[in-house]
């Protein structure tokens, strides 16, 4: 049986395994050399994957809609086939994650407005089955009225889908999630915004484009604001979202996002520009979600982003 002092000892000497970083802090020792929260079981690539394309086909859905109420066919077209292939990739990716198809139905049972994954499941699921419906009516030519109302209700839904993923990370115990859920929903709109532009900048003749790159442009800026703003206000936190592999995947994402929102400038008067845009746009989407994500297990690996920032907000609590 183990003394007191054996538990001290073992305590002073345990360290994280994750804690080595490089930005020049100690490695935080932790009791038993432990985590204290539990790393999330989501997996790579599924995850991520699941992460982008439900914003990108909600960004995409509303992009659709309003091409359509200006006579744009053409990018009305790319948008409504994003939405559906994005939202139906979408689905795909969570199931696989989930493991069997029958606990995705079993999400839908009940709607709890209390649980961000019971309210993202059902928007999650009508929106793919009104997109899916659109697109096939898209490519067909047939019902194009009840075609244009079901695009409107995908459109009501689009807004929870390009965010209520963020409200799905920062609802947890995850310092690195729950830290920013006031700056994060606004990083993902943005980030969807920037995906949809980015595609229907690619995909779209460059006459009838023009939409699409403003689209780019502004969910790029928007990318850049505010995911400066939210590792200024994340306190300790912002250490993981720029230091490891995080740190490289999300600067590469603001490089990204920053030659999308130059070549989109361009893309109306060349097709090497809108494709510049529409790929750079899209890794710059993918890698945002993926960079947040892991910035997101980091710091449940690591018990220094769980404990440091209690025991400095314990004082103004008393």
């Amino acid at each position: 049986m183990s003394t007191d002092g054996q538990h001290a000892e073992v305590a002073n000497t345990g360290r994280d395994e994750h804690a080595g970083n490089d930005s020049g802090r100690e490695p935080f020792r932790s009791y038993y050399g432990n985590p204290v929260i539990k790393e999330p079981t989501w997996k790579v690539p599924d995850v991520p994957a699941y992460l982008y394309l439900g914003g990108m086909a909600g960004a995409s859905a509303i992009m659709g809609v309003l091409a359509d109420a200006s006579g744009n066919g053409r990018l009305r077209r790319t948008g409504r086939l994003c939405a559906a292939a994005g939202s139906t990739a979408s689905v795909v990716a969570l199931i696989h994650d989930l493991g069997r198809p029958a606990r995705f139905l079993n999400m839908l049972r009940v709607f709890k407005p209390t649980s961000p994954l019971s309210v993202g499941s059902w928007i999650l699921a009508p929106f793919s089955g009104l997109t899916g419906a659109v697109a096939v009516a898209e490519l067909s030519g047939i019902a194009p009225l009840p075609a244009r109302l079901a695009a409107g209700g995908s459109a009501v839904l689009a807004p929870g889908m390009t965010t209520y993923t963020a409200v799905l990370l920062t609802d947890t115990a995850v310092p690195g999630w729950h830290e920013v859920y006031r700056e994060l929903p606004f990083v993902f709109a943005s980030s969807a915004l920037l995906g949809a532009g980015s595609l229907g900048t690619a995909l779209t003749p460059r006459s009838q484009s023009a939409p699409a790159r403003r689209m780019a442009a502004v969910g790029a800026a928007g990318e850049l604001a505010f995911g400066e703003l939210m590792e200024r206000r994340a306190g300790r936190i912002a250490e993981a979202y720029r230091t490891g592999r995080p740190g490289k995947v999300l600067r590469a994402a603001r490089a990204l996002s920053a030659v999308c929102a130059g070549a989109a400038l361009f893309a109306g008067r060349s097709r090497v520009a809108a494709w510049v845009a529409g790929l750079s746009g899209t890794a710059a989407s993918v890698a945002t979600r993926y960079g947040v994500f892991e910035a997101g297990r980091e710091t449940a690996r690591d018990p220094y982003y769980t404990v440091v920032p209690q025991r400095e907000r314990a004082p103004a609590r008393q």
